[in-house]
């Protein structure tokens, strides 16, 4: 697969413990997104982070860290990634969904 120089990046702030159909949910996006023969995608899992509701997650305090931030990033075309986004609406609940340009510098395998 070949990207344009100009794609967009979709980044998709959930929490590790969301849920969607018994699994967690940063896995069934990235499923999801595989099934749709997006670019690519990755989650990372983040240390320390709040959302709309100020509370904060951190792996520093065990009795917050069951629920550290997800952030699921995605580049692909624009209209590759609208493929995806009716299945982010039906699960994600809660979160942060963004889109924005970026530049594709390099985008290869072997």
């Amino acid at each position: 697969m070949k990207l344009p120089e100009e794609g967009m990046l979709l980044r998709i702030f959930v929490g590790e413990t969301d849920q969607y159909k018994g699994k967690a949910l940063y896995e069934q996006i990235v499923i999801k997104a595989r099934e749709l023969n997006l670019a690519g995608a990755t989650a990372v899992r983040g240390i320390m982070g709040f959302g709309a509701d100020s509370r904060m997650h951190t792996a520093k305090l065990l009795r917050l860290s069951e629920d550290l931030p997800i952030v699921i990033e995605l580049v692909d075309t624009e209209e590759n990634l609208n493929k995806l986004l009716p299945f982010l609406d039906e699960t994600v609940q809660e979160g942060l969904i963004t889109l924005e340009k970026v530049r594709v510098i390099k985008y290869r395998h072997k």
